[in-house]
Order: structure tokens, then sequence, then C-alpha cells
């Protein structure tokens, strides 16, 4: 399956028991919400996915467990967030054996690596794989920023690093990548609350986190402005913000799992050093959710919609 970049690709959270053991049901329980809700692509492993706690075995089977789930509907792939090249190197190489159609890959962890050590880094995992790539640009959180002349260079000679995840916070960035690439380099939101206005002005997707507790809602935004009916997704796009400011905060794993709590399609359970959420954070966070469910807006058929003329 080659993968088309574009739609809403759930960056989905790795579902624990009580005894900090893989919760395999209620995961796919959750990817199963997903699909039915009409997502496009299934991201693995990152930031969401606690992919730093994860054992090797661990990151395996949810791979192969939802390649075989998904049955081919959507692509399913795996995030890269490695120390060493080597490592990544590997870890791309059994994504692939174990039937991811893509890798998202972030720079370097923990070394603040210069431009050309990232470049290098990106070519090498690249050159060592002929799965589908999408850079994951997030200064802000991981402090390496991939710059449009470091993207110009990685395109000349991978032909297979194809997207990227945009998470820079400056949506003026969308145009520089669109006016200097064209389609050549599709562009992915990575930021839940930017992701509308995002998708206005070019962004063909969105890589998202809230969907993991509310994906119909997600997908309908998309898909509504994506036919032109714009009013309506800048409604539930209102609605929606107190919780898409989950996502941009530390604690977001919490956060979200919390969510998906009350949508009954997750639990709270995190492995630590993370904990559940305790006392006035755990109230508060509680009360945005509550708050936002009491109001919860009926969704059009977004699945059938026709483009506005």
């Amino acid at each position: 399956m080659s993968i088309q970049w574009k739609g809403v690709m759930p960056a989905v959270t790795t579902q624990f028991n009580a005894n900090d053991e893989l919760d395999m049901q209620l995961f796919r329980k959750n990817i199963n919400a997903q699909l039915e809700a009409g997502v496009h692509g299934i991201v693995l492993g990152g930031t969401l996915g606690e992919a730093s706690t994860l054992t090797e075995e661990e990151g395996r089977i949810l791979t192969r467990e939802t390649v075989a789930f998904v049955e081919g509907r959507v692509p399913v792939l795996m995030n890269i967030a490695e120390q060493t090249t080597k490592a990544a190197i590997t870890l791309a190489k059994t994504a692939e054996e174990d039937g991811a159609k893509g890798l998202m890959m972030l720079p370097p962890m923990r070394y603040k690596a210069s431009d050309q050590e990232v470049i290098e880094y990106f070519k090498s995992v690249a050159n060592s794989t002929s799965l589908p790539i999408m850079i994951y640009n997030n200064p802000v959180d991981y402090k390496i920023e991939v710059t449009l002349d470091m993207f110009g260079e990685l395109l000349e000679s991978c032909p297979n690093i194809q997207a990227v995840k945009e998470s820079t916070r400056d949506t003026t960035n969308i145009t520089r990548i669109k006016n200097r690439f064209g389609d050549r380099l599709a562009i992915m939101c990575g930021v839940d609350t930017l992701a509308l206005e995002s998708l206005l002005i070019g962004a063909d997707g969105w890589v998202a986190g809230l969907v993991d507790a509310f994906p119909a809602e997600t997908v309908a935004i998309y898909e509504l402005q994506k036919v032109g009916r714009i009013q309506e997704a800048i409604s539930i796009y209102r609605w929606f913000m107190p919780l898409l400011e989950l996502d941009i905060h530390t604690k977001l794993v919490q956060y979200i799992k919390m969510a998906s709590v009350h949508t009954n399609i997750g639990s709270e359970y995190v492995r630590a050093p993370r904990l559940v959420l305790q006392d006035e954070e755990r109230k508060r966070i509680t009360k945005i959710i509550e708050d936002a469910l009491a109001v919860r807006p009926t969704l059009p058929d977004y699945k059938n919609l026709s483009v506005l003329i």
C-alpha cells in the first residue's frame, strides 16, 4: 500500500492495564473507533503512544497487532524517535518486517545535533528502507528544527521522504513549504489547536491527538472543510477547542487518556514515570471534558458529503 498523505491520522495512545501490561483488547477497541469514524491512517509509537517507555518487543506487538486488525483498510505507520542512527535503522527494518507501511521520524533524541548531523541521520535511515517517511518537525518540544533548506537537501536525495508533520506552531510555514516544494512534500498538521487553520491554507491532513477520544468530531472537521462547508467545520472546531488545548501541555498523554475514559474507548493507565491525574488537576481536567460532553454537537453525515458549489 502506497500512502496518500492526507486526511486524519491519529497518533494513537498505547493502552495499559492496572498491572502495567499492554491491554490489547482495549487498544483494539480504540483502533476500531478510529476506523469507524473514517480516519485515513494510524500512527503508532509517538509521544501519545508513550514510545519512550515501551520495550522493543512491545513496539513490535503493537505494530503486528494493528496491521492484522486494520487488514489494509488504512496504512499503519510506526514512529522512530531514537538516540542513535544505528538504533533508528534497526527500528525501521523491524517496522517494515512487522507490516508497517510508513514511518514517522523525529530528529535524534537527547543529543542537540547540528543541521548536517540531522540531515545525515535522516538520509541514513531513509536509504535503509523502502518505506515512505514523514518527518516530524517539532522544534518547540524537541529543540531541533528541520529548516526548508534542510528539507531541500533531503528531498533531492531521498525520494521516500514524502511528508512533514508540521508542528513548528508557525502556520506561515505551510505557505513557505508549498511555495518551495509544491506537492513534493505533503504537509500534515501536528498541532490540534492549529488544525483547521492549517487545513484551510494548504495542509493536506492532520496527525491528531484528541482524535483518540473524539474520532468522529476530528474526521468531521477535516471532511467538512474539504468540501467547502467551512462554517460547519468552524462550529465544531470552536466547540472542540477547550479539548484540543489538552494536546499542547506536557501532560497531554494523561489528559487525552482521561478524555478517552469519558468516551469509553480508553483507560487512564499510563506507564511510570508518568502518573495518573490526581487531586485538583484531575478535577480541573475532568471538568473541561465533562463541560464539553454536556454540549457535544450533533454531527452531520460527514462521510457522504458533496462539494459546495
